[in-house]
């Protein structure tokens, strides 16, 4: 059987070296072999290419059954030497398997300790707080005594960084509940614009001190979602307050919700200072900071947004973020809207 244009379509073709095989073997000598090569360049001019075997052939260098018996031999040879090298990739593969599982294993119990680390260590540190602003709250109602009007300021300080202190502790109490994917809903009905005029008051203090524009913009219709009231509270509130932290001072950060048929929109947009676009998805990462500078302005220990993340993975629905660098940053998710 022949190729067109390409001489006998021979079992020598599939092996490589032949030529160098059969010298090897004493099948062919060398010079041999050389005249066999020259005479394949001369016809591969005008007959088209032809298998080296065949040349040696039909010069007569070597006969066609001692030729098929060589290149028989040679194709075992290959045949055995590609089963070995399948074996060890096999073998390598299973190994490195079990490497990553290992590995993987370790990854795990390393996220395990360092959440019980973190839950351990928050809960030790609640109980001293809890005294702490309980003696805060007598002094400041002046169960103690009178205080002058110094003493009183400094108190007042004292209580807020205590406030803060709390807030940082309940947010790694929460994270590690969320590590081991406990996050728990409460669900029950929630009237929207409740949710959204709570959320704005509490977070009025904190922008009148940034001198932060709060504004709230309501649809005109009544809307209820399912959902954790708290949980989705503390991530409206988590939005805000990153929102107002990354806001200069005479900013503008709005809290809204818009309607998209059976879903409602609820969105937390600013005209801050904006994230890059390389790093819109490292800000979800627990303990990321945008400014990881020993001198950045914004506090927290960064796991706001990485909790916010699972509580609203936890309703079902995804966090969206939309940012341009000096022109500020939008923050939204969808709830669906209960059947009226």
């Amino acid at each position: 059987m022949t190729g067109s244009g390409t001489g006998p379509l021979t079992p020598e073709i599939l092996v490589p070296m032949l030529g160098t095989y059969l010298v090897e073997k004493n099948l062919i000598t060398q010079a041999q072999l050389e005249q066999a090569l020259q005479h394949q360049a001369a016809l591969r001019s005008t007959a088209g290419p032809r298998p080296l075997g065949y040349i040696l052939v039909e010069l007569g260098f070597i006969s066609r059954q001692a030729l098929d018996a060589a290149t028989t031999e040679q194709l075992i040879l290959l045949r055995s030497a590609l089963q070995d090298a399948n074996e060890q990739l096999e073998r390598r593969v299973r190994e490195r398997t079990a490497e990553l599982d290992k590995a993987l294993e370790q990854l795990s119990s390393i996220n395990e300790l360092k959440a019980n680390l973190v839950a351990n260590i928050s809960h030790e540190l609640r109980t001293p707080l809890t005294h702490l602003r309980g003696y805060l709250d007598l002094m400041v109602a002046g169960d103690f005594g009178d205080m002058s009007t110094e003493q009183q300021n400094v108190l007042g300080i004292v209580q807020r960084s205590a406030e803060r202190l709390n807030v940082l502790i309940e947010d790694l109490i929460q994270f590690s509940v969320s590590e081991r994917n406990q996050v728990y809903l409460h669900i029950r009905p929630c009237d929207i614009a409740e949710l959204l005029r709570s959320v704005i008051k509490r977070s009025q203090a904190k922008a009148d001190e940034r001198q932060i524009n709060l504004h709230l913009f309501l649809p005109n219709e009544s809307m209820q979602i399912a959902a954790d009231l708290d949980k989705i509270s503390w991530v409206l509130m988590q939005l805000v307050d990153n929102a107002i932290k990354f806001t200069p001072v005479g900013g503008e950060v709005v809290l809204m919700v818009e309607r998209e048929q059976n879903f409602a929109r609820l969105i937390v947009q600013d005209n801050g200072m904006g994230i890059p676009d390389d790093r819109a998805n490292d800000i979800f990462e627990p303990f990321y900071q945008l400014d990881g500078s020993s001198t950045r302005k914004a506090g927290g220990t960064g796991l706001g947004l990485a909790l916010a993340r699972r509580i609203v993975e936890a309703h079902g629905s995804v966090i969206h973020v939309y940012s341009d660098i000096g022109k500020g940053s939008k923050f939204e998710f969808v709830l669906k809207i209960m059947n009226e």
